[in-house]
């Protein structure tokens, strides 16, 4: 009998907001360009974050102003017509703070879906009234945040920090089903926004400790296992274990899968970045390069076999994660046409591969100042150099521990060719605190001390040679952890470090906007609703959306 009323009151709030229920998602939809809705991570398989939408545009853009503001409300109580829903494998007795949105939000039929750990909402597109509420009871975890949902048919789903992947239906918020996705009592913890592919859907989770990372393929419909790819060798005879000086160091090396990649349908490659290896910090127990962490790789979505892989930073002694999320490009190398990938990677390099076969193209470095190599190999990887490791007199080594860039998305504009990504520069002293040979476990082992900040900038790359076109500085030396998204009319949206959402110009750099609502804790998107172009935005636990007047 609750179920039946609950449903009603759910349905009845839907009504009442005068948002009609949604078809659903049809996988196929989400081949098709970024334009009115937004459907997944990236807003399309690209991971450009390039919008199509062009009523804003360089000569209004500055009339945007704020039509909405919501701060995401976590009480698990019935709200007016709202009743939350609640599930989770754990007794109540842990309530995590409010809510910290820092993933991409779907958008669909004009509603917006929101998630932050242990909680997701639908809200109407319009003026931001909630709609439905879920919030799972969680046995704990490291509740750092949620990249996001992913949509299949009138299926939502999304991870949360004690490893589960729960499907909710996007009409009421009622659950589907959940499954386990990772053991709690290895240290792992979720984070990541699924990616559906077909009736594939794709989920990473994360560790920091000594653990194997992995891609996993689940059924959307029913939650069970299709498949499961390692990112270190885990069996004798597994490729790149002779990167590894044992079988026991590479399965317990790392290489986690913390952000969505991207889909190439053209060879069925799903395309994603693995984080670091473990011990993180010290890497005499690990001689060797370390494969596949800190690696792009392609898997075949049907199969989940490696088709190709590229190492943006072998032996990686400093937490510099490749989990960045890559950028398919459809450029022109050489006068050849040719199909590309590029990425901006933490360590301060940027890089440009063939994506059908992984081929170095371009690799550049982009941080000013790093420092922590001798140089590049012929196959595109850097070569580490191992002074820079920690060292008990400390090494002075750039970037800082944070890298040049983060987890928060870049961005591509194909009509101007330019890859956008934030440029942080900084120095520590990093010094080896455990001189055991048998290396620390995770990322203990080490100390850091920051040394000192450069100003850090925007940068307008070309992806042909990853030299700056433009780069504008942020005076003051602080970091920037701030997503982007650019738009057909040349827009590039983003923030500014100190408090700022801002717009460029994306050809030459010219500031054209800004709005002080604090640092954006994501990357801004664009939807239409009821004919207005609408400029969506999360600073910690409120929402924004900004239209022209």
């Amino acid at each position: 009998m609750r179920k039946i009323t609950t449903a009603a009151i759910s349905l009845l709030g839907l009504l009442y907001a005068g948002v009609l229920l949604s078809h659903g998602l049809d996988p196929a939809e989400l081949l098709q360009p970024l334009e009115n809705e937004w459907l997944s991570y990236s807003g399309d398989y690209t991971g450009q974050r390039y919008s199509r939408l062009t009523q804003v545009n360089k000569d209004n853009v500055s009339d945007m102003t704020l039509a909405w503001t919501l701060r995401m409300n976590t009480n698990i109580r019935t709200q007016g017509n709202v009743v939350t829903r609640q599930g989770g494998e754990a007794d109540g007795s842990y309530l995590p703070p409010g809510a910290n949105l820092k993933g991409s939000f779907i958008v669909m039929d004009d509603v917006i879906y929101v998630t932050s750990p242990d909680h997701a909402w639908a809200l109407d597109a319009r003026d931001g009234t909630e709609l439905w509420h879920y919030f799972w009871h969680s046995r704990g975890g490291i509740h750092i945040g949620n990249r996001g949902p992913a949509i299949w048919h009138n299926s939502l789903f999304f991870e949360t920090p004690d490893n589960y992947l729960v499907s909710l239906n996007i009409h009421t918020g009622e659950e589907n089903w959940h499954v386990e996705i990772a053991p709690l009592e290895q240290q792992y913890f979720s984070t990541m926004a699924p990616i559906v592919v077909g009736d594939h859907l794709l989920v990473g989770t994360g560790n920091d400790l000594d653990s194997p990372g992995f891609l996993q393929s689940f059924d959307p419909a029913t939650g069970e296992l299709q498949w499961k790819f390692y990112t270190t060798p885990q069996n004798p005879g597994d490729p790149g274990l002779d990167t590894w000086p044992n079988l026991d160091a590479a399965r317990n090396g790392g290489g986690q899968v913390w952000v969505p990649g991207v889909y190439d349908p053209e060879t069925n490659y799903y395309i994603f970045g693995t984080g670091n290896p473990t011990p993180g910090y010290t890497g005499v127990a690990r001689e060797g390069d370390n494969l596949f962490t800190c690696t792009l790789i392609a898997v075949d979505v049907k199969t989940g076999q490696m088709a190709w892989y590229f190492q943006t930073s072998p032996h990686d002694t400093h937490d510099w994660d490749s989990a960045q999320t890559p950028i398919l490009v459809d450029g022109v190398i050489d006068g050849e046409p040719r199909k590309l990938v590029s990425t901006a990677a933490r360590n301060g390099y940027f890089f440009t591969l063939d994506r059908v076969t992984g081929e170095s193209i371009v690799t550049k470095k982009y941080g000013k100042f790093s420092n922590w190599d001798l140089g590049v190999r012929k196959d595109g990887s850097p070569i580490p150099n191992p002074q820079k490791e920690a060292i008990i007199p400390g090494a002075i080594v750039s970037p800082i521990e944070g890298g040049v860039a983060n987890w928060q998305p870049p961005a591509f504009n194909p009509d101007l060719g330019l890859f956008f990504t934030h440029e942080n520069n900084g120095f520590n002293i990093l010094y080896l605190t455990d001189p055991d040979p048998r290396g620390s476990m995770g990322l203990g082992g080490k100390s850091a001390a920051i040394v000192g900040f450069e100003d850090a900038a925007f940068n307008a790359l070309d992806y042909r040679t990853g030299e700056p076109v433009w780069r504008h500085e942020w005076p003051g030396g602080s970091a920037v952890g701030i997503g982007v998204m650019t738009t057909a009319t040349g827009l590039v949206f983003t923030g500014d470090g100190s408090g700022n959402m801002v717009a460029f110009d994306g050809a030459n750099g010219s500031l054209l906007w800004h709005t002080r609502i604090g640092n954006p804790t994501n990357a801004p998107q664009t939807y239409m609703v009821d004919g207005r172009q609408h400029l969506l935005v999360a600073v910690r636990d409120a929402l924004y959306a900004f239209v022209l007047y």
